[in-house]
């Protein structure tokens, strides 16, 4: 094997691994101990990803497999560092960081969110960061309150 080859190989897996950080949010990381206890999870779960990188004999595929893995401990230990637990709502007499809330849009759908973390949600599953559109339109608001949002009106008609 030529050096030229080892050098343009070793570039090109220099390049590979020069892997963006993933971005974090301007926004107070607000969790709920579910989201709280998930970051964590996630963070382990890179942890043992980078250590099985760590097994593989060959150099390139070794950083090649670590990198992503690197980059999200960088990304969940900070996301962990700077969690701020929020309790559950005290009263469900208003929609809050936590609530469950139930609201008609204009036409006829029923929906139900609960308002979590921006890490934690997942909107097909039931979830929205509270930085959503609709979340921040329904926060503070009771049932029986109209919110404007995307130019159309939802009915808040149960919050847990």
């Amino acid at each position: 094997m030529s050096v030229a080859f080892t050098r343009e190989e070793s570039a090109e897996t220099a390049a590979e691994l020069d892997l963006p950080d993933r971005p974090i949010s301007p926004h107070p990381n607000l969790v709920t101990s579910r989201g709280l206890a998930l970051l964590n999870e996630a963070l382990d779960a890179a942890r043992s990803l980078y250590e099985a990188a760590q097994a593989i004999d060959d150099v390139n595929e070794r950083r090649r497999a670590g990198a992503p893995a690197l980059r999200d401990i960088r990304y969940f230990a900070e996301r962990v560092r700077t969690a701020q637990l929020v309790p559950p709502p005290a009263s469900p007499d208003a929609v809050a960081f936590g609530s469950t809330v139930t609201f008609l849009r204009e036409d006829g759908r029923r929906q139900t969110f609960t308002i979590v973390g921006e890490d934690e949600a997942e909107p097909r599953q039931g979830s929205i960061s509270y930085v959503s559109p609709v979340a921040r339109a329904l926060t503070g608001k009771s049932v029986g309150d109209v919110a404007v949002v995307a130019g159309g009106e939802i009915e808040i008609v149960a919050i847990a």
